[in-house]
């Protein structure tokens, strides 16, 4: 954590989600002695850098540091206050924030639930840690080692296959739904428990992943690495048709710095990703379109025909580290069923089961359906060239609208976990609910990745930018397929491709240096 910043480095990094971080830890192991400064605009919440909140243990702290994400207007509340309440009465997460003004057109669905975090981890410091791998068409398939990056991607993230495993019911739950969805299914995308970034430590506590697990002790230990956090990047320097560094404000001071680099990376996320290459002057055709969210279903129910189990038996009100967020089990996409299911055991109901007794931990359980977009260019996100966000960036609006084919996609999806509700137990509501289009959380491809130049990508298959060489883009935006899956996992398995080519890259220099 070093100010001031430095004048050149050999990679600069513009964004400290799991794939910014991503390509700090690759470069790391991969190629010692390059330069590396890694920019974030939001603060650093904890140590070490880029900690999952659900790891701090503190109540108050654990609020605090949702409140500091969530930019120039937060609103989680705290010891200290209320904090700022939106106006709109969208719904807001915490450590979210989210779009004042552009997220819905007259006329369109826009992203009224659309949200993005602002720290040291991004979205990383926040999310559910389900890793599940991408199949069938949600695949990238002119990517031959896609498999491997996926490995890596399980590495880098610390991956666990069955983290809740004895969690109570879960195999109950598996059984319930695999007679009910695995017949005809490749043995690929058969019901199983959902992977995870989390593990167990040896007293038996939890721990999430965020971005620290990925920078992971290679990085930290670097010396040639150095995080900037509260260092909002304006624009990346292009000079003949070549990135050549950053400009970066302070926003700590207030001043502006320019750091030359041989590489830049940004890795903003999917909307301030082609926000800041628009910003310089960086506009190919693709830039911002084929906006990706996934329609989101929700449901529950409480389990029948279930007897109480050990765990009830120790602690009637069940451990929370294992309850609370264990017992994850995963429906995958198919091809035939573009959607894929999260099924979260829980230990209270989400709403009140009036005259009723206290469930038993772990009986009630979530159901989360999320759909494949049908993907096209007319979703998109358009950043003017006079007006400045409260950030002071080009402005952005949205452009979504909800095919029939997606209409029909959601409808299909509602009948799922209708049919996974009826074989697990007792509806908690009426019926499933469709969420505003942003809710997922999961935007991508609008800085996607193509085979060819053909003017429907914004990178290559390494992740560099079409038309400006040294520079790559990096994180779900990358993603150029319509997945339904979390994607996180496949969006980490891109950045490793590409850091990979900066390593080689670098090692290119290195050695046409030594023969001149």
């Amino acid at each position: 954590m070093t100010r001031p910043f430095p004048d050149e480095v050999d990679v600069a990094i513009v964004g400290s989600g799991p794939t910014g971080a991503a390509y700090a830890r690759v470069l790391s192991e991969r190629s010692p002695g390059t330069r590396i400064a890694l920019f974030e605009a939001g603060p650093q919440l904890a140590d070490p850098p880029g900690l999952h909140v659900k790891n701090i243990a503190d109540d108050h702290l654990r609020a605090e540091a949702q409140r500091r994400s969530e930019g120039l207007r937060p609103h989680t509340v705290t010891a200290s206050g209320q904090g700022y309440a939106d106006p709109s009465k969208r719904v807001v997460r915490p450590g979210t924030q989210v779009l004042q003004d552009g997220y819905q057109l007259p006329g369109e669905d826009g992203l009224p639930a659309g949200a993005m975090s602002t720290n040291v981890g991004g979205m990383g410091a926040h999310w559910t840690g389900a890793c599940p791998r991408p199949g069938e068409s949600e695949r990238v398939a002119y990517l031959h080692d896609f498999e491997e990056l996926l490995n890596e991607a399980d590495r880098l993230l610390g991956v666990s296959a069955n983290p809740f495993a004895g969690a109570p019911y879960s195999d109950v739950v598996r059984d319930r739904l695999g007679a009910e969805f695995d017949h005809g299914r490749a043995a690929d995308r058969t019901v199983r428990p959902m992977p995870l970034a989390v593990h167990r430590r040896d007293d038996g506590a939890l721990v999430w992943s965020g971005s620290d697990v990925v920078f992971g002790d290679a990085t930290r230990a670097n010396p040639d690495f150095a995080l900037f956090p509260e260092a909002l990047v304006r624009r990346v320097v292009v000079e003949d048709g070549r990135a050549t560094g950053v400009v970066v404000a302070d926003r700590t001071d207030g001043t502006d710095h320019q750091v030359r680099a041989r590489f830049v990376v940004v890795a903003a996320d999917a909307l301030r990703t082609p926000q800041v290459l628009f910003a310089s002057g960086v506009r190919p055709q693709a830039l911002g379109r084929y906006l990706n969210d996934q329609p989101q279903i929700v449901f529950a129910v409480r389990l029948r025909d279930v007897a109480p189990s050990a765990v009830e038996d120790e602690d009637p009100r069940g451990r929370t580290e294992i309850v609370g967020e264990g017992g994850v089990s995963w429906v995958p996409y198919t091809d035939a069923e573009p959607f894929h299911g999260q099924v979260m055991q829980l230990d209270a109901s989400p709403i009140p089961l009036v005259g009723d007794d206290e469930p038993s931990p772990g009986t009630i359980v979530g159901l989360g359906w999320f759909c494949a977009k049908d993907l096209s260019p007319e979703d998109r996100i358009e950043f003017s060239d006079d007006e400045r966000d409260e950030w002071g960036m080009p402005k952005p609006r949205i452009h979504y609208v909800l095919s029939p084919k997606d209409r029909a996609t959601i409808g299909a999806a509602k009948v799922a976990i209708v049919r996974a509700a009826s074989v697990l137990g007792e509806f908690i509501g009426d019926a499933p609910l469709e969420l505003s289009p942003g809710a997922s959380l999961h935007y991508q491809g609008t800085a996607r990745m193509g085979e060819t130049d053909d003017g429907a990508s914004v990178c290559g298959p390494d992740s560099r930018v079409w038309g400006v060489d040294g520079l790559y883009v990096a994180g779900n935006c990358v993603i150029p397929t319509a997945i339904a899956c979390n994607p996180t996992l496949t969006s980490v398995a891109l950045a490793v491709r590409g850091a990979r080519d900066i390593a080689e890259r670098v090692a290119a220099g290195a050695r046409t240096e030594v023969l001149a």
